[in-house]
């Protein structure tokens, strides 16, 4: 199974960022509603998959399944292709920090993505959720309002920031490996297991959560309010911006594409630059593949 080292993986990843800020806002509008919808697909898909398995009986094994199902979400976006508001946390701020993109571009491509997210999210919500009667059955209603209720009422906000930030350290990773595989099959393994793993520690994603909460509010989920609910966005985007930008970007960045303090010094510094596998040490280039 051919795939990229880190530091071609890091070269990659500037790259698709430049792309990514490089886009219209109609075609970022576009490919952010369907990464969106994706997500809220696997989100519903979350549901109705754990729904009826009693915590008390099942234990870990209800989150367990439920994130298991939920890796279909961000498998849609880098296999099908779409903007998500997550990933794009990490990759154009890479672009910035290899100064291929600038902090205009990064904040134009955040916002036009967030926007399109947001009403993809909301049309699956309301239309293929709660119009439907997908989610109207009593398992269904309950686990939707048992997900709903803890993060938009049980958490508290620094929780949910925190937990941000845990998620999208995972979702950015899964999304870093993806691009170092060169085949479908290596991207979704690479996809599976941050995703299965950052939903069943209960993390908190932003474009997720566009979908949860306002379903148990379209489906009339008791104590969930759009007030509740916009709390529970403002303070998961800022725990994903710092989870993607600091604990991914900026640190394979500093790893694999800042340049070193100063070259090394003839005779022998070459070889100190190399580790034990004979490959270039962090911070020093390496031959594109």
């Amino acid at each position: 199974m051919a795939f990229k080292t880190p530091a071609e993986i890091a070269r990659a990843g500037v790259e698709s960022g430049a792309t990514k800020a490089s886009l219209s806002w109609d075609k970022m509008l576009v490919a952010g509603f369907l990464a969106g919808a994706y997500i809220a697909f696997a989100g519903l898909l979350a549901v109705v998959a754990s729904a009826g398995m009693d915590p008390k009986l099942w234990g870990g094994v209800q989150t367990l399944v439920t994130g298991g199902v939920f890796a279909l979400g961000l498998v849609l976006v880098i296999v099908a292709g779409s903007e998500l508001l997550t990933g794009n946390m990490a990759l154009v701020p890479m672009g910035v920090l290899g100064r291929r993109v600038t902090l205009g571009r990064l904040s134009f491509n955040i916002f036009w993505v967030l926007i399109g997210n947001l009403a993809g999210s909301l049309f699956v919500a309301y239309f293929l959720a709660k119009e439907t009667g997908v989610i109207t059955a009593p398992a269904d209603l309950t686990r939707l309002g048992a997900i709903a209720t803890a993060k938009s009422v049980t958490e508290s906000d620094w929780q949910i920031f925190l937990r941000a930030i845990g998620c999208n350290w995972l979702v950015c990773l899964a999304v870093w490996m993806a691009l170092s595989a060169e085949d479908i099959g290596g991207k979704i393994l690479a996809i599976f297991f941050p995703i299965m793993a950052f939903v069943a520690m209960g993390f908190d994603h932003v474009v997720a959560n566009m979908f949860f909460l306002p379903a148990a509010i379209f489906a009339h989920v008791p104590g969930i309010t759009w007030g509740h609910t916009l709390e529970n966005w403002a303070f998961a985007f800022l725990g994903n911006f710092v989870g993607a930008g600091v604990f991914v970007a900026t640190s394979y960045w500093y790893l694999y594409l800042r340049e070193p303090a100063s070259a090394p010094h003839a005779g022998g510094g070459e070889e100190a630059q190399m580790t034990v596998d004979g490959r270039p040490a962090y911070g020093t280039a390496q031959p594109s593949a």
